[in-house]
């Protein structure tokens, strides 16, 4: 699955492109927008693998949003100009549409992105592969123990501890929430409020202010200040 993002200032293009992502399984739309500013905040907060990026718009560039982008993510251009062509494949950009954008041409440029996308990840050294394990110090001084992050249910700050929630059991880790956050894969868990963070697998359904986890009876809260990153990620779900 390849998890995508429309960025241009027309909505009419972004209408286009949507309705042909939805006509290709292997894309999943994680978000489209008009304000390229938003969709930065979009990718640097969860995984986006492709970028389907209009060239000309008004409050940032195409090539400025490249080169903010740094290389995390594959770009297909979209523009009616095709002047910009060469300065986009120099930011070694994985296609080029013109538009009007047609459905063929548009797949053709999909499998490009797949087939590069899957030899980044052939090429992709074992020592960088995300771990699925870490190690955490306990209450008991000198103590290390090991936790599967597929375990991983929940996590609540607690003071001076944070509590690590595995099938109703709960370890108390020395560290903090912020520390606990940056060692997590962001693809697998998410914060939700200031005192959880949660495995976003483990969500069943969201009540109000409210996540509902499987088999968790535990209340976790939504936070004001994460409630908009939250619902934009499973903007994309919701049907």
């Amino acid at each position: 699955m390849i998890n995508c993002i429309i960025v241009d200032d027309e909505q009419h293009a972004i209408d286009i492109l949507q309705h042909y992502t939805q006509q290709v399984p292997m894309l999943n739309l994680v978000a489209a927008t008009t304000n390229p500013i938003e969709a930065l905040q979009v990718i640097a907060t969860q995984p986006v693998d492709l970028v389907f990026l209009d060239i000309q718009m008004p409050e940032i560039s195409g090539i400025d949003f490249i080169k903010a982008l740094g290389g995390k993510t594959r770009v297909i251009l979209t523009t009616a100009y095709s002047e910009f062509a060469l300065e986009g494949y120099e930011l070694d950009v994985v296609d080029y549409l013109l538009k009007p954008v047609r459905l063929p041409r548009f797949l053709a440029a999909v499998q490009k992105a797949a087939k590069s996308l899957n030899e980044t990840i052939a090429d992709k050294p074992k020592e960088e592969e995300e771990e699925d394990y870490i190690f955490v110090k306990t209450e008991l001084k000198g103590k290390l123990l090991k936790i599967n992050l597929a375990d991983i249910d929940y996590i609540e700050g607690m003071k001076n501890y944070v509590g690590i929630s595995c099938a109703g059991k709960k370890t108390l880790v020395n560290t903090s929430m912020k520390e606990m956050e940056e060692r997590l894969p962001e693809r697998q868990f998410m914060r939700v409020h200031k005192s959880f963070i949660i495995a976003v697998d483990r969500i069943s359904g969201i009540e109000g202010n409210r996540i509902l986890l499987k088999n968790v009876s535990a209340e976790i809260l939504i936070g004001e200040n994460y409630k908009a990153i939250l619902m934009e990620r499973v903007k994309g779900r919701i049907i």
